[in-house]
């Protein structure tokens, strides 16, 4: 266990600064600010799964789910100006999604293990993040699943806007969709310095 430790507390520290950061806004960007720390969760999956295979790395991933639930449920009993900071669809969306595309994320890694060092976290990561960010906003915010929680009212990201504020008029929640989602494809491309780094300075100096 001792070994998991860095990665359990890198993870925990992610989802909790994630879940903290993502009621905070970027005007005009159709972004929050918990855009630019969840990807590191994928960083931190991927380096325990090259470092310590494949079972730590799911362990890892669970540890970060159970405090993604921890957090859901403290934001759903903190009330805001709107209600619960925290919905159902919101702690549904983000629980499903991070357990879902983590977990690919270790099995499509451990799929390309043998393959050019980049390849694996390049490749799991991208895959991950495009799981993560369909499945997290259609289960938030379309309109087509209100009936998992019918009291929580979110047509405003059913309103139609210029996607990204550029393309043709779709709901909001698919321009906030688009925009985590190219923010995650730029932050796996960074990602790979870090992990090359990190892997050949552990391997090079094994605990």
């Amino acid at each position: 266990m001792t070994r998991l430790l860095p990665g359990i507390l890198a993870m925990a520290a992610i989802v909790v600064a994630s879940n903290i950061l993502v009621q905070l806004i970027i005007e005009d960007y159709f972004l929050t600010w918990g855009a630019f720390t969840y990807p590191l969760a994928f960083l931190v999956t991927d380096l325990m799964n090259r470092l310590h295979g494949p079972q730590a790395a799911r362990r890892v991933v669970l540890a970060g789910f159970a405090v993604g639930l921890v957090c859901s449920f403290i934001g759903t009993r903190i009330m805001g100006d709107f209600g619960p900071l925290v919905t159902l669809r919101i702690a549904l969306g983000s629980g499903i999604a991070f357990l879902v595309a983590q977990l690919m994320d270790v099995a499509v890694f451990d799929r390309l293990r043998g393959a050019s060092w980049w390849r694996a976290p390049l490749v799991s990561t991208l895959i991950g993040s495009s799981v993560d960010t369909a499945l997290f906003f259609t289960i938030a915010f379309s309109g087509a699943l209100s009936f998992l929680e019918p009291g929580n009212d979110v047509s405003w990201a059913g309103g139609a806007v210029p996607l990204i504020g550029l393309g043709p008029a779709l709901p909001l929640w698919v321009s906030l969709a688009l925009a985590d989602w190219l923010v995650k494809l730029c932050l796996a491309l960074i990602a790979l310095a870090p992990f090359r780094v990190i892997v050949a300075r552990l391997s090079a100096n094994p605990a």
